[in-house]
């Protein structure tokens, strides 16, 4: 009787395709596997994405959960790549995009999926996020990326949670360790754009979105706990490569006129200087190094041409 329950709910319920990107850290992986099948709503397919892993590859974990749709790449394609893969295959009404690094309570998905099925008009939407073990909130929202200084400001951020964001509403910026997103969105502006491989691809998406009329939006209602960073390092010289090279690139696609001279004049008598200086008074080579590194790299591309190239770890 109550299986019958179940599939008569499930019956009136859109599907959600639940769709993860999984880079070595199988550990990491499986805890996550296991708290989505957990989750009470349903329907729901489960899709990971093996992006090129080299020391931990998924394949134990393909016969130990055969609810899973486990994807295989041979190569590294970046966050938005390795989604891209999980998007072609996937069939639900909307897509819930979230890192592999994340756990989540058992009715995080229901408030998600009401606030899209009552409001045409959102387009992405993320829940609040805290870190993993804690009552502190990562991201409840964010400030638009200021079009003159390349700054944002997060709301909530390091802030305890005591439910000071249990509600839903609009925001500027969604966050990528987790975000849903309406089919009918991607069919209408594309996929994540993999020309960032690494970072600041959602906000650029985002971005999109918002050009096309739709509206972004932080369901409060909803928890999910983020370790984040375990695939990359907190503050890794890697990340830093991405964080300074797409940066610049997001300011670069979505920026006009005076608006790229101001942010322009910004980087090189404020954000440069102060780096700079930041890295050698901690004696800091490695970061020093990947943060002109992310700055060069713009010398030597210009977008129509690195949008055609394919990016890869041996690519840093």
């Amino acid at each position: 009787m109550e299986a019958l329950r179940e599939i008569k709910l499930s019956m009136n319920r859109p599907l959600i395709s639940i769709i993860s990107v999984h880079f070595n850290g199988l550990s990491v992986t499986e805890a996550f596997i296991q708290s989505i099948l957990r989750i009470a709503y349903a329907p729901v397919e489960i899709i990971v994405v093996d992006n090129g892993s080299l020391h931990e590859p998924i394949a134990p974990l393909i016969e130990k959960y055969p609810s899973v749709k486990f994807i295989i790449s041979e190569e590294n394609l970046g966050f938005a790549g390795g989604n891209n893969l999980g998007i072609k295959e996937a069939n639900g009404e909307y897509f819930l995009f979230i890192n592999n690094d994340t756990e989540v309570p058992e009715g995080f998905l229901e408030p998600l999926v009401s606030h899209f099925i009552h409001n045409e008009r959102v387009g992405m939407a993320s829940p609040v996020i805290k870190y993993f073990g804690t009552d502190v909130i990562q991201y409840a929202g964010s400030g638009a990326i200021n079009h003159y200084t390349g700054r944002s400001v997060r709301k909530g951020f390091e802030e305890v949670d005591k439910g000071q964001y249990d509600y839903s509403f609009p925001t500027e910026m969604i966050h990528g360790a987790a975000v849903m997103v309406r089919r009918k969105v991607i069919e209408e502006i594309g996929m994540m754009p993999e020309l960032f491989f690494l970072y600041y691809e959602e906000l650029d998406w985002c971005a999109q979105a918002k050009k096309a009329g739709y509206e972004i939006w932080v369901v409060g209602q909803s928890k999910v706990f983020h370790k984040e960073s375990m695939s990359v390092g907190r503050e890794s010289p890697f990340k830093l490569y991405y964080m300074t090279r797409n940066r610049i690139l997001y300011l670069r696609r979505n920026t006009r006129n005076f608006q790229k001279l101001s942010w322009i004049l910004f980087f090189i008598f404020f954000t440069i200087p102060k780096s700079t200086l930041l890295y050698l008074v901690k004696g800091n080579v490695a970061n020093l190094k990947s943060f002109y590194k992310g700055l060069l790299w713009h010398f030597r591309n210009n977008l129509k041409e690195a949008g055609t190239k394919r990016h890869s770890i041996s690519n840093y």
